[in-house]
């Protein structure tokens, strides 16, 4: 090659070199007119920047310690950060308590472990964090809007921790497993709690009986497990009141069968304790019903339930399901038959109430012995205290309420008072064995809260003294009577009533045999004077004297049997109108009144018609002869039978006031006694 040749190659050389070149600083040229903008945004930014690295020009010993206050404050920092991602963790392990009750308990205790070590942890935490700001601000070793910030951040989180929402550091995870394990308690109390049956009486009148039907073993452990978790967070009064309101409702709805709206009835709403007897007598027999039936069971069952939390817990528990169900209502219906009237079958009554307490003492201080049920022991004293007190005031007072009836007119027709057929028969049952032994020991108890010493014989010298008091109102009644032939009648009726009703009786072995005879003896006295001074008068009329048929005399012999027919049929007329308004109870005692009547008068009568009717037989339909001897014997049979007629009532005329509606109105006839 010549040297020409190696020039021009040269020169091409250094024209691609230079071409070469031209392109990198054109395209350099490109880059830095594109950077400009750049430059600019970095200009702005350098103050910024200057200011955040401004405290790397902090002394050397702060710079070197803001480490070691970083390393303390991460470690407790970082674990209370897993802990809480473990609880979020845990939500998904959450499973229905229903399906799996042991599982979530147990997943429930570990999220209750995790909130305490939150709970713990916390609070050392967020304190390390407040030191590291405090160390940042003190040596300016950050910037302070940084710190400003994070100052903030552990306010907000103090504020959260030591505040009512303390509990909520999990986002409210265990507030919300809680109420689920809540809803739990109540469907396992509200599938198992069943009204328990009334099964049909075995015989008439006797009491339906039914055994307990307490909860299956498996569900009373599954109950005692959710109640334990919910203690331990403080929830045993909401478990408490989910029990109660479940279990009292199961016993109102097992007492509805019995019908028992007659427990609000007020003391405004009945006249005297009669209109509510039956009431009385149902509610001794509904109350044995449910304490020996549904609270035992309650009990019972409060005790199997709540035993490993202690005998105050589920006796309180039990008082509330006592309380709600209606013991109180039982309760307060006796109250308000105690505030009724006084009257003598209201005695009677309050020792019904007395002999069904009494009879339930054992289980009234077993069911509701307990602090928890104050309530109940002071209205159950309150009750008993009324009904003794009630019972000893009316049984005391009788003898002045038969004394005081004295003052009152003996019935018009002769019959036998209301007070005496009432008294007989009211001692009768209180010497009876349904009230004896009751009445006895109310009187025992009375006497005591006197400080009064109870006398063997007191109950009984005081019905005594009742009789002694009723033979005195007879005597005092049979003088009130204007006409002593009805005195006659009404002696009869009374003393062969007192006879009749008490022979047999326990009130009549306590008067004793010669008591009772001497009444049959009055009556037959009596009788015999009633007779005497009344029927027995007749047949002298019918007298034969001057009727001897002498030839020429018949005209005189009619005459007189016309007169004296005449006086007979005026005699007895008036006797038997008179009479016929009269009444004898007994229908022994009027048949055979009557038969002696009819003894006395119609066979003198048809011995005279059959003798001396016919002189004056011509004379005209019934103007002598108005009777036969059937219909004398007829309308003699007729007599001193009872008519129907309403009863009033009547009220004694008590110096206190106090007394009312004793003794039916004696004024009245009295039914027929047979």
């Amino acid at each position: 090659m010549t040297q020409m040749d190696k020039g021009i190659e040269n020169l091409m050389s250094a024209r691609k070199c230079l071409r070469a070149n031209f392109e990198k600083s054109k395209a350099l040229g490109v880059s830095l007119e594109k950077a400009g903008p750049r430059f600019d945004e970095i200009i702005q930014r350098l103050p910024s920047l200057e200011a955040a690295i401004r405290p790397i020009r902090a002394q050397k010993d702060a710079l070197g310690a803001v480490g070691g206050h970083i390393n303390r404050a991460v470690v407790p920092a970082t674990a209370v950060l897993k802990v809480f991602d473990a609880i979020h963790g845990l939500e998904k392990s959450l499973s229905d308590p229903q399906s799996d009750l042991p599982g979530y308990l147990g997943v429930l205790k570990r999220l209750e472990e995790a909130l305490r070590f939150l709970g713990e942890n916390c609070e050392m935490a967020i304190q390390w964090l407040a030191d590291i700001v405090e160390y940042l601000e003190d040596h300016a070793v950050a910037d302070g809007r940084f710190t400003s910030s994070i100052k903030e951040a552990l306010t907000s989180l103090r504020e959260l921790h030591s505040g009512e929402e303390k509990g909520r550091l999990d986002g409210g995870l265990l507030e919300v497993a809680l109420d689920r394990l809540e809803s739990e308690f109540r469907r396992l109390l509200v599938e198992n709690t069943i009204p328990l049956p009334m099964s049909a009486p075995a015989l008439p009148g006797e009491q339906a009986c039914i055994a307990p039907s307490p909860l299956p073993v498996t569900v009373i452990q599954k109950l005692q497990a959710i109640i334990g978790r919910l203690i331990a967070n403080n929830r045993l009064e909401k478990c408490i009141s989910i029990y109660v309101d479940v279990r009292s409702s199961n016993v109102r709805a097992s007492l509805q069968a019995l019908n028992l709206d007659y427990l609000e009835i007020s003391v405004s709403e009945f006249n005297d304790v009669q209109s509510i007897e039956g009431h009385i007598a149902q509610w001794g027999k509904h109350l044995e019903f449910a304490v020996k039936h549904l609270f035992e069971a309650e009990y019972k069952l409060c005790n199997d339930v709540f035993e490993r939390i202690g005998l105050d817990v589920w006796m309180s528990c039990f008082a509330k399901i006592a309380a709600q169900a209606g013991i109180l209502a039982f309760l307060q219906f006796g109250k308000t038959v105690t505030e009724s009237k006084k009257d003598p079958i209201k005695l009677l009554k309050l020792l019904d109430i007395f002999a069904s307490l009494n009879k339930l003492r054992l289980d009234f201080n077993r069911l509701f012995g307990g602090a928890a049920c104050v309530e109940i022991q002071n209205l159950t004293r309150d009750l008993i205290k009324s009904v003794i007190e009630g019972a000893s005031e009316i049984f005391w007072e009788l003898l002045v309420q038969v004394e005081l009836q004295r003052q009152m007119p003996p019935p018009p027709d002769g019959s036998v008072p209301k007070l005496i057929i009432f008294i007989t028969d009211y001692c009768n049952k209180l010497l009876g064995d349904d009230y004896k032994s009751i009445l006895t020991q109310v009187l025992i108890i009375e006497r005591s809260w006197k400080q009064e010493k109870f006398q063997e014989r007191l109950l009984i010298n005081e019905l005594l003294n009742i009789m002694r008091a009723v033979d005195v109102n007879l005597e005092t009644w049979s003088k009130a009577y204007q006409d002593v032939i009805l005195s006659y009648v009404f002696l009869m009726n009374n003393h062969w009533h007192l006879y009749k009703h008490l022979k047999g009786t326990k009130l009549g072995g306590l008067l004793g045999e010669s008591r009772l005879r001497e009444h049959e003896q009055y009556k037959e006295y009596y009788s015999a004077f009633f007779l005497k001074e009344s029927w027995v008068k007749l047949p002298a009329l019918l007298s034969r004297e001057g009727l001897i048929l002498f030839s020429g005399g018949r005209a005189t012999a009619r005459d007189l049997v016309k007169k004296r027919l005449k006086a007979f049929n005026e005699a007895f007329d008036e006797m038997y109108k008179k009479q016929s308004n009269w009444v004898m109870l007994d229908k022994d005692l009027r048949d055979k009144t009557c038969q002696l009547i009819i003894q006395a008068i119609v066979p003198v009568y048809r011995s005279y018609m059959q003798n001396y009717g016919p002189l004056v037989e011509q004379e005209g339909s019934g103007k002598y002869v108005k009777y036969t001897a059937q219909s004398l014997e007829k309308m003699l049979n007729s007599l001193f039978h009872p008519k129907p007629v309403k009863h009033g009532s009547f009220k004694v005329r008590h110096p206190s006031g106090k007394f009312s509606n004793v003794i039916t109105d004696q004024n009245q006839t009295s039914p027929t006694v047979k």
